[in-house]
């Protein structure tokens, strides 16, 4: 309810001196046109989503499109996708992409405050729901003026705003250590794996692909397998979207029906084959378990049957490897998107101990997969952590509580 030209409700409860201000009246939308050249440029691109950190050039820039002007008084904000949480404090003047709202605070306002309020949780929350557009969903920006935002006095705002910014430079560094460990894990694995097969004994054999395969073929193309050969619940047809992080994933709008199959039973895959990407991300690979026994192979795949002599543990380790990623690439082929043909893949030389050694091997990559698989875990907890460290921080920082 409004008394005084300020309102006052129930719904937040105020420190001493807070009050409480429709956004309007202490910030307004400064939309002026950009007349002038040479000034950086700020698009939605240049902004990272929940920190407000620039990852744009202060170079001048020109667009052809309409920008307005903003200095180091305004605050950014994006209402293209308001979840996405597009807020920037600039230090610079400069134009910015009319999908970006400059918002000039009141002399009762600090506009790190009203920046920490934007990215805030809650604020973000109700922003979103004034969004129209399903496909591009956009503020209303008439609607957030009339918001209600918690005012404290001015020093009061200026030493939260030191506050968040200090606590919010400990976390972002914090997470960035997390994140970079997390890396160091994954990057552990592959260096492993490159240099036990850089590291092949001298006894060991090399051969082609091609030599160790049974059969190597695609799965159906053009007039094979018709749009209308697809059905909800069937017979998974794995292409490369089904092949993640080494496992093989069914897809609902990518399965046939029964008698499909059995017009198509040459290409039905059988348990301990390797289902392998030929395009998109070269080395992409995954063994068919013995419950997908009897899907079938897609245009998208390869499927490689492989002899006896061969463990396909080790194989598709050994094709997942950076060495054999860096193999298909150049050997792709294709102008818009990369195709691996079959003549490349069955060149693909390949590291052939004893099936005793190809067991140990697989063995020991295992169990270090499954170290790092619990660092990971372990980094992406920190990870998760200090995101929830970081709104907890802010949400109590606009209940006057820090």
């Amino acid at each position: 309810m409004k008394k005084g030209g300020k309102l006052e409700g129930d719904a937040l409860s105020l420190s001493k001196g807070w009050k409480v201000e429709r956004l309007g009246d202490v910030c307004e939308i400064d939309k002026i046109p950009n007349r002038k050249k040479n000034l950086p440029y700020v698009g939605l691109e240049h902004i990272e989503s929940n920190t407000g950190k620039f990852i744009g050039s202060t170079e001048p820039q020109s667009v052809k499109s309409m920008t307005f002007n903003f200095s180091d008084k305004h605050v950014l904000y994006g209402r293209l996708r308001p979840y996405l949480k597009k807020v920037l404090l600039p230090d610079f003047e400069g134009h910015c992409s009319s999908e970006i709202f400059p918002l000039k605070v009141s002399n009762q306002l600090e506009r790190g405050f009203l920046f920490h309020w934007l990215l805030s949780d809650e604020t973000t929350e109700k922003i979103n729901a004034t969004s129209t557009g399903a496909r591009m969903p956009r503020a209303n920006m008439n609607a957030v003026l009339d918001f209600e935002i918690p005012i404290p006095p001015l020093p009061e705002q200026q030493r939260i705003v030191s506050v968040l910014d200090e606590a919010f430079a400990s976390i972002a560094q914090a997470k960035s250590n997390a994140e970079q460990n997390l890396v160091n894990a994954r990057e552990l694995f592959e260096s492993v794996l490159a240099n036990m097969y850089e590291s092949a004994g001298t006894h060991w054999e090399e051969k082609n692909l091609g030599d160790i395969a049974s059969q190597m073929q695609t799965g159906p193309f053009g007039s094979t397998l018709h749009k209308s050969d697809y059905v909800a619940n069937g017979i998974p047809v794995i292409n490369p979207q089904n092949i993640v992080d080494g496992k093989i994933v069914p897809l609902q709008k990518m399965m046939v029906n029964q008698k499909t199959k059995e017009r198509l039973s040459r290409y039905i895959l059988q348990e301990k084959d390797i289902v392998l990407a030929r395009r998109g991300e070269m080395g992409r690979c995954a063994i068919v378990e013995k419950e997908q026994a009897g899907w079938l192979c897609g245009s998208g795949s390869f499927v490689v049957r492989i002899k006896k002599e061969v463990n396909a543990n080790y194989l598709v380790r050994y094709l997942s490897s950076a060495k054999v990623k860096l193999i298909l690439q150049k050997g792709s082929v294709g102008t818009t998107m990369d195709n691996l043909n079959q003549g490349i893949l069955s060149q693909v030389p390949v590291p052939f101990p004893p099936l005793a050694e190809q067991r140990a091997i697989v063995e020991r990559l295992e169990a270090l997969s499954a170290e790092t698989g619990r660092l990971e875990e372990i980094y992406q907890q920190k990870v998760d952590a200090l995101e929830e460290l970081k709104k907890s921080v802010l949400g109590k920082a606009f209940e006057g509580l820090l």
